[in-house]
């Protein structure tokens, strides 16, 4: 099995998972990967005979990722999830469920990260902390 590896950005993964489906390949899925309290990583896997590709994308956990569902429609299921359990956002989702495809209370805290941010007037909290 060759796999291959490819940083991208949120201004260029659309574009190269697009040259990926030109060039043959099925989506595979999405992971994500929490790095610290700021960022995660955002893996795209993509298969050919047995040849797999990775889009490798760090980003900040509050920037929006464009959605990759416009090239490869099975993505919006994914996204929709990572959404739910990380607490990022894709943006032109084919679906977007809004952060509501699990419809448990316990997932609107990003349950799959560590480190929650929690945005109040003044200041940042985690969980844990009260926040004043």
């Amino acid at each position: 099995m060759i796999v291959s590896d490819i940083p991208v950005c949120p201004e260029n993964i659309v574009g190269e998972t697009a040259k990926i489906k030109v060039e043959g390949y099925r989506f595979v899925t999405l992971t994500c990967v929490e790095l610290d309290e700021t960022r995660v990583d955002v893996l795209y896997h993509f298969d050919r005979d047995y040849q797999m590709k990775h889009l490798r994308m760090t980003v900040l956990k509050d920037t929006p990722i464009p959605s990759i569902s416009p090239v490869y429609f099975a993505a919006f299921l994914v996204e929709n999830e990572i959404q739910d359990l990380f607490g990022i956002r894709f943006q032109g989702l084919a679906i977007d469920y809004d952060r509501t495809l699990y419809l448990a209370e316990d997932v609107k805290a990003a349950p799959f990260c560590k480190y929650v941010v929690l945005k109040t007037s003044a200041t940042l909290n985690t969980p844990g902390e009260n926040p004043s």
